[in-house]
């Protein structure tokens, strides 16, 4: 699988942005697909996951509320809306792919159950 991140941007304390991951392959709709972040001088972070079939998601608590994932599986792409972004949400963005053979175990929240990652886009939110 490889994953295509865009939607990054400057944007102002307050205001939203629309992240999307776009994947090729077949077989998108075996993954789990996630969000995690990394800011300078800081370690990756979780942000959000999403089941292979939507019916899971999960969020990192500073995100909780303000922070929705999505999914398509006929257009192979997931999204991330952020809302009400603050200053200390400026990082990189990553999406990346979870393998979900086994659809009763759930997509991982940490960065080792990922198998595949995209490359990245800037989000930077100015105070």
């Amino acid at each position: 699988v490889q994953l295509q991140a865009s939607g990054g941007g400057l944007v102002l304390a307050g205001g939203s942005l629309r992240l999307s991951c776009a994947a090729s392959g077949r077989t998108f709709n075996m993954y789990g697909m996630g969000w995690f972040r990394q800011a300078p001088g800081k370690e990756r972070e979780f942000v959000a996951a999403i089941s292979w079939d939507g019916g899971s998601t999960h969020y990192a608590d500073s995100v909780q509320g303000r922070f929705t994932i999505s999914r398509d599986n006929a257009e192979n792409t997931v999204w991330l809306q952020m809302n009400s972004l603050k200053a200390e949400d400026t990082a990189i963005y990553f999406c990346a792919a979870d393998w979900q053979g086994d659809p009763i175990v759930d997509v991982g929240t940490t960065s080792s159950a990922y198998d595949f990652w995209g490359q990245g886009t800037q989000v930077t939110v100015s105070s």
